[in-house]
């Protein structure tokens, strides 16, 4: 181990030392110690003789919080893949082909690519409540659009409600990790980061499952139209209601900080941070962009199979829209439970590297068991390997968000998030569109086969990963620091006990 990691770790770093001192030693550290040059230089950032422990407390309404944003989260994820379920039907009632009614759903990953970077510095400006109250809003106007678009000649209508959702998410994909941090210990981090991602996807099983049962193939257009509108009106009403309760309730951050790396992080004055500083020192982050190239690949897939899936089940089982919606259903399910054992894994273990390698690898083997199997005519079958692939490939979500705060530390959780979801968004589109052409062309399995090269592709990248991880040693330097000085000032007292008696 080096001097300057040995020096960080086992916190021989004095409290006192000034500025000067941490440049000499800085200048006396070999030209290999930059990232603990760079971490020792995070904790040190504008202390100026202030104490980084300072009080530290967890809130009650913490898990408040996460719950209302997992259930805003839900509602507008619900809505990317209303229209993609039940493709044929919305085909036949506005007139439109399949693949107009796959940018309903691709949508929202081209609306992400442009606008999150102004959204990410509005986060960095405004902080959580605004973007809350922003996200909430264009939500519940999409869905009043949309209700207002059961007309067959209304295409163009119900396609504006569904950018101004699309929009929205733009202000929630990202925002897991962020809300995790600001509220929660560091024991619980990656476990409210697995929840904020679980209302996400909760709202997409929902997509894959209600759609269908809402909205049922009838051949009479009075009819149908009737139904979608029940859909939209529902949504609409969900939508309005959490709304409001984020006008009411929803807190911008708690009064004390939750770990001391968020103490840390408070210290630092506004005017001294550079949100386009930040993205920068993102970009030449090595081994961050090599995880935003990854979960690109990874989530970029999910994104493909969810938009294509109801053309996938159709082609080999006819008539079977409801089943092609709980099939989705089966994968996100399966996708939750592994977020949560993975967040709680993480919580307890730390093993970043070794358990985003594992969960990548099966998604890789999930994808290929799921090609060779959706053509054997069983739809038990079908249901099985789609909740294996289903485990691993959502419940990696969690996973990239929490290893990206963890090499990129102290930068905004917000910023981070937002560059990984927005390589997500790019590579959907590119293997949605390119599936989608295959699949017309050549059939399923080769549409499949070609998601399974790049997931084979993104493990094997994935197996090259660093093991450097500044929050969690910027936590543990400055727990020890707090402990030495605790006996520290223990050691004050008793000198001054005995020399009294």
């Amino acid at each position: 181990m080096s001097r300057g990691k040995s020096s960080l770790v086992d916190g021989e770093i004095n409290d006192n030392e000034n500025v000067s001192d941490l440049e000499k030693n800085k200048m006396s550290l070999s030209a290999g110690d930059s990232e603990e040059m760079r971490l020792e230089n995070n904790i040190q950032l504008n202390r100026n003789g202030d104490d980084t422990t300072k009080t530290i407390q967890l809130y009650k309404r913490r898990w408040f919080i996460v719950l209302l944003f997992s259930s805003y989260s839900l509602c507008n994820s619900f809505q990317w893949i209303q229209y993609g379920i039940i493709n044929n039907i919305f085909m036949r009632f506005y007139g439109v082909e399949s693949f107009t009614i796959d940018w309903m759903s691709m949508i929202y990953m081209l609306t992400y690519i442009p606008f999150i970077f102004p959204v990410t510095w509005l986060l960095d400006k405004k902080g959580l409540r605004i973007i809350a109250l922003v996200a909430t809003a264009m939500n519940c106007a999409g869905t009043w659009i949309k209700v207002t678009s059961v007309r067959p000649d209304l295409f163009a209508v119900t396609m504006l409600g569904q950018f101004c959702c699309s929009l929205a998410q733009v202000f929630i994909l990202g925002m897991p990790s962020k809300i995790a941090s600001v509220w929660f210990g560091s024991e619980e981090v990656s476990t409210a980061c697995s929840i904020g991602v679980f209302g996400n996807q909760l709202g997409i099983a929902i997509g894959f499952l209600v759609p269908p049962i809402l909205v049922p193939n009838v051949e009479d257009m009075d009819q149908l139209a009737y139904h979608i509108s029940i859909m939209f009106y529902i949504t609409a009403g969900v939508a309005t209601l959490l709304f409001l309760l984020v006008v009411i309730v929803f807190q911008e951050r708690p009064e004390l900080p939750p770990t001391q790396a968020q103490a840390t992080a408070r210290c630092i004055p506004p005017e001294q941070y550079s949100y386009t500083a930040s993205i920068l020192r993102l970009l030449r982050n090595k081994p961050f962009l090599l995880l935003i190239l990854t979960y690109g690949l990874n989530v970029g897939c999910f994104y493909a199979v969810g938009t294509l899936l109801n053309r996938m089940i159709i082609e080999h089982y006819p008539g079977e829209e409801l089943n092609a919606g709980r099939i989705g259903l089966t994968i996100v399910i399966a996708g939750m439970v592994g977020s949560l054992i993975c967040g709680i894994w993480l919580d307890r273990t730390k093993t970043y590297k070794q358990t985003t390698l594992a969960v990548y690898l099966m998604s890789f083997v999930g994808m290929l068991v799921y090609a060779f199997t959706l053509s054997l005519g069983h739809l038990w079958v079908v249901f099985l390997t789609a909740g294996a692939l289903g485990f691993f490939m959502t419940g990696y979500l969690p996973l990239g968000f929490e290893f990206g705060v963890e090499l990129t530390y102290p930068e905004c959780e917000g910023t981070s998030s937002g560059l990984l979801n927005c390589s997500a968004q790019v590579f959907g589109i590119i293997f949605t569109i390119c599936q989608g052409k295959i699949i017309d062309n050549y059939g399923t399995l080769a549409g499949n086969i070609f998601l399974c090269v790049f997931l084979f592709i993104g493990s094997v990248l994935t197996g090259t990963y660093p093991l450097t991880f500044l929050r969690e040693e910027t936590i543990i330097y400055l727990n020890r620091q707090r402990e030495k000085q605790i006996e520290k000032d223990e050691h004050c007292k008793t000198q001054q006990w005995e020399r009294h008696v």
